[in-house]
């Protein structure tokens, strides 16, 4: 019984290690934000099936939502000029679309799985228990307090750093005005 309940895991971990690997080989900045969403998805998958649907809501709405719309926001700002259109038109082509979306299907055959299987029985589920949202919050501000706060602090870091790398300094044109 446990090999059944171990499959939809391994085919899990199989999409996001195969999606992961075209994100780093893959020379197309688009093509690679495709496979990166398809990578994010399978994590997210992984998480629910070794029972911590918190994480996997976090990973799907924090990474594969947000996120990867800043970054596919950022890839079409930064492609101008004609030489785009025909990179366009290539995009739309079958093949373009065919791994992520072989990749999509085997991760909705994971989630078809998991809907018609018991998912709160505890034999569904590789973890020994659920952890849900209470418990991490418990853990994060209790036991880590110190690693989010220097987490945070990074962050900050980093975003003033960004600000400062970005900032152009006026040119002499634009002084005048």
């Amino acid at each position: 019984e446990s090999i059944t309940m171990m499959w939809p895991f391994y085919l899990m971990a199989l999409v996001a290690i195969v999606s992961t690997v075209r994100v780093v080989t893959n020379a197309n900045p688009v093509h690679a934000l495709l496979s990166l969403i398809v990578s994010l998805l399978a994590v997210a998958g992984m998480f629910m099936i070794v029972g911590a649907p918190f994480a996997g809501a976090l990973e799907i709405i924090v990474y594969a939502g947000a996120i990867m719309v800043l970054f596919v926001f950022v890839v079409m700002m930064l492609n101008l000029g004609q030489q785009t259109v025909e990179q366009e038109r290539k995009w739309l082509t079958s093949s373009t679309w065919a791994y992520p979306a072989l990749m999509s299907f085997l991760i909705g055959l994971v989630l078809v799985w998991s809907l018609s299987s018991d998912y709160t029985a505890p034999s569904a589920l590789m973890g020994t228990e659920m952890v849900g949202p209470k418990a991490v919050g418990q853990a994060l501000f209790t036991q880590y307090l110190l690693l989010v706060e220097v987490a945070a602090m990074l962050l900050l870091a980093a975003l003033v750093a960004g600000f400062h790398i970005g900032k152009r300094e006026p040119s002499a044109e634009e002084e005048k005005e």
